[in-house]
């Protein structure tokens, strides 16, 4: 067998997050699941955000999740390998030996596609200090830190501008006139329009600057975080869920450093667990909203994203949840994240 092939193949056990974490890993989008090398089902990544959306939980296991009539095709067969993954819609196929066991996988070349064209307007909010950056952020504000030969913001911009997304606000307050002055200065011209706050707002008192002036339906990120999924797809489920705001979220696991342990109410030990892990899904910082959230935030009052979205839950309204692979999600919200999305950056 190809050690490659190892890249691919997961067993039935297998948790949800730890699927998800080899797909990142072969960068192919897929695995394949095996009893005993024995071919028996498939996950794609968006297998995994289906079932997530679906059943509300991060809990599963690679079992639950696979498609358990995966195509292939046997070890000596006259088949073309491209014609068919073509014929079936399908990008990777692996070559099985007489008893299902995967021995090579082939891979369709697919043309790099354009990105579906969205022209939404896109909010950043960049008025905070970045007190977690210090001492980066005394000298320079947030959204102006290098990620080597561009700022955080640039980056974030250019993203979105691969859809067709020109239109950006920037929410501003610490250190606004050098933000200002970067972005009219700068070589590459961009639709930038300023909103100043007088004082500091949260992470959505800002947001209420905009109640007369957006009228349509808007993605809103932080200074300090880059996405690297299909915008078009998470404007999609926004929109078909009528979601009036959606937060793309990743999936994380934490493990903890210690062994634990379960009592009874005698204090007999049930249950040894050596350093268990936690799956949990955390909110990135990006956002696609509708204009109505904004009647939710008071006027002139500093509050959080987080408290106007439990309003809206309270009230009935649809919030949404856009499942994404941690490895999807740069922060450089703190110094050591900082290094780490500059690596990662400089390596792609």
């Amino acid at each position: 067998m190809d050690r490659n092939v190892n890249d691919y193949l997961i067993s039935p056990d297998t948790l949800l997050i730890d699927a998800m974490k080899k797909i990142d890993m072969n960068t192919k989008g897929i695995v394949y699941v095996c009893q005993d090398k024995r071919l028996i089902g498939v996950i794609t990544d968006g297998d995994i955000r289906r079932y997530i959306l679906k059943n509300a939980s991060i809990e599963g296991t690679a079992e639950d999740i696979m498609n358990s009539s995966p195509k292939f095709i046997y070890y000596g067969e006259d088949i073309n390998a491209n014609e068919y993954m073509k014929t079936h819609f399908i990008t990777s196929l692996p070559i099985l030996d007489k008893n299902r066991n995967i021995i090579e996988i082939k891979f369709l070349d697919k043309p790099k596609s354009k990105k579906e064209s969205l022209n939404v307007p896109v909010v950043i909010m960049a008025g905070g200090k970045g007190t977690r950056l210090y001492p980066y952020t005394q000298i320079l504000p947030k959204p102006l830190i290098p990620i080597n030969d561009k700022t955080i913001t640039e980056i974030i911009m250019d993203h979105f501008e691969e859809y067709d997304c020109k239109s950006f606000i920037m929410i501003v307050n610490y250190k606004k006139e050098f933000i200002k002055a970067f972005f009219k200065e700068n070589e590459q011209v961009r639709d930038v329009h300023f909103y100043d706050e007088n004082t500091f707002m949260g992470t959505a008192g800002g947001l209420k600057l905009l109640k007369n002036e957006m009228n349509k339906t808007f993605f809103m990120s932080n200074c300090d975080v880059l996405i690297e999924e299909d915008y078009s797809e998470i404007l999609k489920y926004h929109k078909t869920h009528k979601n009036i705001i959606t937060m793309v979220c990743a999936l994380k696991k934490e493990i903890f450093p210690y062994g634990t342990i379960k009592t009874d109410e005698n204090g007999n030990v049930l249950q040894l667990k050596e350093k268990p892990s936690f799956e949990f899904l955390t909110n990135t910082g990006l956002y696609v909203i509708e204009p109505e959230f904004l009647d939710f935030i008071p006027d002139d009052t500093f509050i959080h994203i987080t408290d106007v979205i439990q309003k809206c839950i309270d009230e009935g309204l649809n919030v949404g949840v856009y499942p994404i692979r941690e490895e999807s999600w740069m922060d450089m919200g703190q110094l050591e994240e900082l290094e780490k999305m500059r690596e990662r950056i400089n390596g792609k």
